[in-house]
Parts: C-alpha cells; sequence; structure tokens
C-alpha cells in the first residue's frame, strides 16, 4: 500500500479531527482516503458524462429512436379501462 504524505492547515486538520470524534470516520488517515476516494469518483463521474453528452451531441437521437417508446405508452393508457 502507497503512503500520501501532505500538509494541511489547521483548520482544516481540527475539522477532520471533528469529523473523527463524531464518529463519521474512523481516523484522520481514513477520512483523506474516502474523501480521495470520492474525489477520484466524481472526476471519473464527471469525464464519463462528458463523453455522453459529446456522443449525443455528435448524434443526436431521432424520433424513430425513441418515438416507439412514446407510441407504446399512448397505447397500453388507450388500452386501461379506467
Amino acid at each position: 500500500m502507497t503512503q500520501l504524505v501532505t500538509r494541511i492547515d489547521d483548520d482544516l486538520a481540527a475539522q477532520v479531527d471533528d469529523l473523527v470524534a463524531a464518529g463519521e470516520f474512523e481516523s484522520r488517515s481514513d477520512a483523506v482516503r474516502r474523501g480521495l476516494t470520492w474525489l477520484v469518483d466524481e472526476h471519473r463521474r464527471r469525464r464519463i458524462g462528458k463523453v455522453i453528452v459529446d456522443g449525443y451531441l455528435r448524434h443526436p437521437q431521432t424520433e424513430h429512436d425513441v418515438g416507439w417508446s412514446d407510441a407504446a405508452t399512448a397505447a397500453m393508457i388507450a388500452d386501461e379501462p379506467w
């Protein structure tokens, strides 16, 4: 396992210590580990989202692609004996 060493200001350290004391994290290391995991995951999700959006902008959906679901929904509702 790799060890990272970094410096943070005293106020941030105190806030992390408060979270540890409140039971939100097991330790400072746990808080940092989970924070970095969240940061990396957020970056990955944004990158994937951008790729998806860019794909739809290059190749927008057509009525043929999505119209069938609207028609099927309208038909199911029309068939209901309300």
